[in-house]
């Protein structure tokens, strides 16, 4: 009960105050945009990493889900886990790729 105390603190107080003192209609140098991107390239490299590591994966359970689909024969809970995992892989496929087109979107 006590880290719903917290987060409740921590949303309502301590984000706000930071971003209040963030003053978004500033305009930043050539220099800060290329530091920016200096620091950025290394954690985009990360992230496509990422992103298509777990494509790889994805696809993967996704084959894994539909063999056990395939072999479940008469047995309903199989068939029904083999679904959910198939749900789970494509919705997290969804959300990997949409990801980043969202934050674009938000900031542009």
């Amino acid at each position: 009960m006590k880290w719903l105390a917290v987060l409740v603190f921590f949303v309502l107080f301590a984000v706000p105050s930071v971003l209040a003192a963030v003053n978004f209609n500033q305009t930043i140098t050539p220099q800060e945009e290329a530091a920016f991107d200096g620091i950025l390239a290394p954690v985009m490299k990360i992230y496509r990493f990422v992103q298509y590591s777990a494509t790889v994966i994805g696809v993967l359970m996704f084959v894994f889900a539909g063999i056990n689909f395939v072999t479940a024969g008469a047995e309903v809970t199989k068939k029904e886990r083999a679904k959910h995992m198939a749900v789970g892989v494509i919705m997290g496929l969804i959300l990997i790729w949409i990801a980043p087109l969202v934050v674009r979107y938000i900031f542009q």
